[in-house]
């Protein structure tokens, strides 16, 4: 389906000519270990698939190539491209049925030792019970399978790219993080974000001082005591987001939207943890106005 290769295309321009000048460098300059976080995990699996087909491609790399190895790899068919889960390529006596198991860590790290004419691509996700692609945590991908890979993950034979896909950075354990280059993956699905709870609050907060990060704080911090403090943090990023979809083509501002949303994050995780709601704001509204 050439109309899969477009929509990864039109939807992750940036990404995609990130990934397009690597791999026609002529050493082929892509990171063996790449980590993709956000909240469309379908999305970070189509452009693993796109990056894989570019890497293999035999003809003109274009998303209408009708080579063989592009044809297998949008058939989802090619014996080099392999989705590793709870559920796929796992050993014929390997029962485990909840997580990525220390066995399938033992036979990825014996196919490798086989040499290869393919760049071989193994996309490391979660499924649910309908089979849809799911984000790596800590709980599917356990740090005893994941540090059985680490010396495969550190030094991989030629034209091997592991990728893994999760919600958020904090889902993975610290030594797959520190080997992999991240990458925040936006979703871009047409999903109703409400953020007209915090509108008044934030809007505009790009373009205030770090002389005026009392006068956020302060917002902010009636909003969470006057409404549900999780809506507030969901909104905020509900914003960012909106925002990162209409500046895709400013990486200045990419960037630092993409540092905003990881910022609100952290603070939900805080308040899961039942940090001080004041301290949340504060550290929130510094972290912003950096």
């Amino acid at each position: 389906m050439p109309s899969l290769s477009n929509s990864v295309r039109e939807n992750y321009p940036f990404l995609i000519n990130y990934f397009t000048k690597g791999i026609e460098n002529e050493n082929k300059n892509v990171a063996h270990c790449i980590l993709f976080y956000g909240t469309d995990i379908e999305a970070q699996y189509n452009l693993a698939l796109e990056i894989a087909r570019m890497l293999n491609c035999t003809g003109d790399r274009t998303p209408e190539c009708t080579c063989l190895n592009c044809n297998w790899i949008r058939e989802n068919q090619h014996p080099a491209v392999l989705t590793i889960s709870k559920v796929d390529n796992k050993p014929a006596n390997d029962d485990s049925k909840t997580v990525i198991s220390i066995d399938q860590a033992r036979m990825i790290k014996n196919d490798l030792l086989v040499s290869s004419d393919y760049h071989r691509v193994l996309i490391f996700c979660d499924k649910d019970k309908e089979g849809n692609v799911c984000g790596l945590n800590e709980t599917n991908f356990q740090e005893p399978t994941a540090n059985a890979l680490l010396k495969t993950f550190e030094e991989p034979p030629s034209k091997t790219t592991f990728f893994f896909l999760t919600k958020d950075k904090s889902d993975m354990i610290s030594t797959i993080i520190s080997r992999a280059q991240c990458f925040f993956v936006p979703s871009m699905k047409e999903e109703e974000r409400d953020f007209s709870l915090v509108k008044d609050a934030v809007e505009g907060y790009l373009e205030l001082e770090r002389n005026e990060v009392l006068d956020l704080n302060d917002r902010l911090l009636a909003l969470v005591r006057e409404n549900e403090p999780m809506e507030v943090f969901v909104q905020i990023q509900n914003y960012m987001t909106e925002l990162l979809k209409s500046n895709l083509k400013n990486k200045v501002l990419k960037i630092k939207l993409i540092h905003d949303i990881n910022a609100v994050e952290k603070s939900k995780k805080e308040l899961q943890l039942n940090m001080n709601i004041q301290t949340i704001i504060e550290t929130l509204c510094f972290e912003l106005l950096l």
